[in-house]
């Protein structure tokens, strides 16, 4: 049969033949009866095509290229590769309309035994649902007819008890944790626990984003959209006295981002540093690891950094509406433009946080922790403040 070719040093076969402007190829091929069996199922579903109108049958591998290559401006496009890189050998050689959860179960089994979160297996999930709604609504044919008629329903694993619960620091956690980590490090967090911004803000910060504030003696930085979770607008970075401080102390390092690193000499330090400074990519790294494990906090997250600003705006009684505005939270009531009172108002409370109070306050997470290790004989039951149970009295 003509288009079926044995490969060279292998003991494999290939396809490739054209019929009426279309193109057939496949490698790898076991032997040439099975090439053969293939090639004649593509032909005839190509003749269903075009003698009767039917949908031609789409492999999915074929159809997540096609998504890959039409959104390569998509910020997420890469963690989206390999996660159809790990969803490819259950459903890569299987049609759109093949595609549901029964033919999903072996993945998600899979992944479940080699200890992936449901969150994970739902990143995945959903990239392939995403296909196949375009494939449904927006990808068509020559003659206008999508490429598969109806998506099919993906059911998403539960999250509830699946999902590691926030872990907020206490301060004598972070006096603990602070002089551990390395001085670049260290400063990035010391910035994070005063504004309660992202990591990857962080690590992207640039000095052209920042607007000098002369009323309050500090600055913000606004940040464009494009550096912002979700991309809906830009944001604003509010600086407290403290996080003002970290700002300055990295002034002058670098002419484009604010939070930069370079190796300092151990010996002739008299001399310059043989290396410039260049951006941090990350904060969750080998120096940050090093250091939560030996603090003893050997499952905090840089993420947690943040949850523990929020915890604290609560507890110095800030009101809700100015939290979500300093962590940006999305709500629809939110203006589009920051006014003057706005930055007063985010000022004042995050102030608020910046020294230790002594107010007494952890998180069920933290209290549950202390509990199991009290059981196990690692730590002693904490003091209550005196001042708390007369109020709780």
């Amino acid at each position: 049969m003509r288009g079926i070719y044995p490969e060279k040093n292998a003991d494999t076969w290939q396809v490739d033949k054209w019929w009426r402007g279309t193109r057939f190829r496949q490698r790898g091929l076991a032997s040439y009866e099975e090439a053969e069996r293939w090639l004649i199922k593509q032909l005839g579903d190509k003749r269903q095509v075009v003698l009767h109108g039917e949908r031609p049958e789409r492999l999915f591998d074929g159809v997540a290229a096609h998504y890959l290559v039409t959104n390569q401006d998509k910020e997420s496009l890469v963690t989206e590769a390999i996660l159809l890189k790990s969803i490819m050998p259950f459903i890569g050689q299987l049609t759109l309309r093949q595609i549901h959860d029964g033919t999903l179960l072996p993945y998600v089994t899979a992944r479940k035994k080699e200890g992936r979160k449901h969150k994970t297996i739902n990143l995945a999930l959903g990239v392939v649902r995403r296909i196949l709604n375009l494939a449904a609504t927006s990808w068509r044919d020559s003659d206008g007819t999508t490429w598969l008629e109806t998506p099919p329903h993906i059911t998403m694993l539960p999250l509830a008890g699946h999902q590691r619960e926030p872990y907020p620091i206490s301060w004598a956690q972070q006096r603990k944790l602070l002089p551990l980590l390395p001085d670049h490090l260290g400063r990035m967090a010391l910035f994070v626990l005063n504004t309660g911004v992202r990591d990857d803000v962080v690590c992207n910060l640039r000095w052209e984003w920042e607007i000098p504030i002369p009323e309050l003696g500090v600055s913000v930085f606004d940040v464009p959209r494009e550096h912002v979770k979700g991309k809906r607008r830009t944001r604003l970075v509010m600086c407290n006295s403290v996080a003002q401080s970290v700002v300055e102390s990295m002034r002058g390092k670098h002419p484009e981002f604010v939070f930069v690193y370079r190796r300092e000499r151990v010996k002739n330090t008299h001399l310059e540093p043989s290396m410039p400074y260049r951006p941090i990519t990350a904060m969750n790294n080998t120096g940050w690891q090093t250091a939560r494990a030996k603090a003893g906090m050997s499952d905090l997250h840089v993420h947690d950094l943040r949850h523990t600003v929020g915890m604290r705006l609560r507890e110095a009684g800030v009101a809700e509406s100015t939290v979500s505005d300093l962590l940006w939270h999305t709500k629809k009531s939110m203006t589009a433009h920051y006014s003057m009172a706005q930055i007063v108002e985010l000022h004042a409370a995050l102030e608020k946080i910046k020294a230790d109070t002594g107010t007494w306050n952890k998180t069920l997470t933290t209290l549950r922790a202390e509990h199991q290790a009290r059981l196990a004989g690692e730590a002693t039951p904490p003091k209550v403040p005196q001042g708390l149970l007369e109020r709780v009295a």
